[in-house]
């Protein structure tokens, strides 16, 4: 199981040319993945030579070979885990049964709902990204960049196998409306909202990749607790893949912030005027943008109160984080969790039934999990010796979905009026001449070793290799 065929059309493991009848099906939908990659995978990047890591086993161990490859060459495939002969439905009404190989004639538009929307998710961030590279801050950047979208491209593939092997005509219908989709189009957008936002710069680049890819891995690791077992192998491994993304955003930050330190070091100052003279994006600056891809990212998480997650849930479909390792029944009957409401001006808990609340269960991992993250950007602060810290804004700040939607909330967590919002917006969201400046920094630079100037180089090289390392070859 662990070994992947890449002399099949379709690299896998899942033994594909088993099954004629799923390998034509694909077969024939991959030329058409290979058109959307064509017009809508990064731009005017076909004929680079890419320093990528292709997956080759699905062993922790190993699992992964870099090379110089060509883009549209990339060797997309199926990839699962292993089977675990002994799995069980960890949680739910199905608790204790074993791990479905086939999907549950009850639950199949539950499951196909679930796969399309994860998998519409992945060709949206190559199309929100596919300009970046046109002013990538290094090579380095670039092969980061290009390194996220085949594997986003990868993702789709792991989707499309799903929805191929085990829905039929609808599955095959789903596959062609992936592709059809465009994140944007005023017509046939992406399903979820922030993959209609854009990707204009590269701090927005980072920032996405730290905190929706984070989501990205709350919403897998949910997923692969699943009761049909062939979505738990794929997230499981999809997984593997997803920690260089949210690597890729953390420690992107880390260096712009590292090269805002050095600066306001050099200048003697914290004025942002000066520090954005000097070609440096200034600490208030990424404090705004944090802000806002912080509150889109978690109303990716859904409303507060779900009745759709409860079904979810007690259908055995998609689990909590880290599931297994909880302390309870696994059931939740009876249990409560407190969620956030507006009560005569204030920000207000209230209990409510746990399995309706399982959205905002996931939303509050990720919120524990991207604030740690948060920290550790501090220390760069810190270690500068400035006394500047960065924030997560309150989780009802800037809200467009649940209860919360619409309802005016400073960063720091207290309602305020549209008067006191629309005065202090400027400072708590990126401002159109904030947007501007950030991107006026955007210029490519393509010199092995060298780096642009609002960005830091980073502490080393990919797969050991060192920072001025050509990893990319223009050809």
């Amino acid at each position: 199981m662990a070994a992947i065929d890449y002399s099949e059309k379709i690299p896998n493991n899942v033994q594909l040319s088993e099954d004629k009848t799923l390998q034509r099906a694909l077969e024939h939908w991959q030329p058409n993945y290979l058109s959307w990659w064509s017009e809508m995978g990064p731009d005017g990047s076909q004929g680079f030579d890419v320093y990528l890591r292709t997956a080759v086993s699905v062993d922790p161990q190993g699992w992964a070979h870099f090379d110089h490859v060509k883009m549209p060459d990339y060797r997309w495939g199926i990839f699962l885990n292993p089977r675990d002969e002994s799995r069980k439905v960890n949680f739910g009404e199905h608790k204790g049964e074993a791990a479905w190989q086939e999907i549950p004639g009850e639950h199949r538009a539950n499951l196909r709902r679930i796969i399309v929307t994860q998998g519409d998710t992945e060709p949206a961030s190559v199309e929100q990204q596919r300009h970046l590279g046109l002013t990538a801050p290094s090579l380095y950047d670039l092969r980061n960049l290009f390194q996220v979208n085949v594997e986003e491209g990868r993702h789709l593939w792991a989707m499309v196998y799903l929805l191929h092997k085990y829905f039929g005509r609808d599955g095959r219908e789903e596959a062609e409306a992936l592709l059809e989709r465009h994140s944007g189009d005023p017509d046939n957008p992406r399903i979820l909202g922030a993959f209609n936002e854009r990707t204009p710069d590269w701090l927005s680049f980072f920032m996405f990749t730290y905190f929706t890819d984070r989501d990205g891995k709350f919403q897998l690791c949910a997923l692969a607790e699943s009761g049909f077992d062939p979505l738990a192998r794929t997230t499981k491994f999809m997984l593997t893949e997803e920690a260089h993304h949210m690597f890729v955003g953390e420690s992107g930050v880390s260096r712009v912030i590292q090269r805002s330190c050095d600066v306001m070091n050099q200048l003697k100052t914290d004025d942002p005027a000066k520090i954005r003279a000097a070609g440096a994006i200034d600490l208030p600056t990424l404090q705004r943008y944090l802000n806002f891809h912080f509150s889109v990212t978690i109303d990716l998480f859904g409303a507060d109160e779900s009745s759709n997650a409860a079904t979810f849930y007690n259908s055995g479909l998609k689990g909590r984080f880290e599931e297994t390792r909880r302390d309870d029944d696994h059931l939740l009957h009876g249990r409560t969790y407190k969620v956030l409401g507006v009560q005569d001006g204030r920000l207000v808990e209230r209990e409510v039934p746990m399995l309706n609340a399982l959205n905002e269960v996931l939303r509050d991992d990720f919120i524990k999990d991207s604030i740690a993250g948060v920290g550790r950007w501090n220390k760069v602060i810190e270690k500068a010796g400035l006394p500047f810290r960065l924030q997560a804004p309150h989780k009802a700040f800037n809200r467009r979905i649940g209860s919360l939607a619409g309802v005016r909330v400073s960063p720091d967590g207290r309602v305020v009026s549209e008067a006191e919002w629309s005065q202090h917006e400027r400072e708590w969201l990126p401002s159109a001449e904030d947007r501007a400046f950030v991107t006026s920094l955007m210029g490519r630079v393509v010199e092995p070793g060298k780096f642009a100037n609002w960005i830091a180089p980073p502490v080393m090289g990919i797969n050991r290799q060192p920072i001025d390392f050509q990893y990319v070859r223009f050809n």
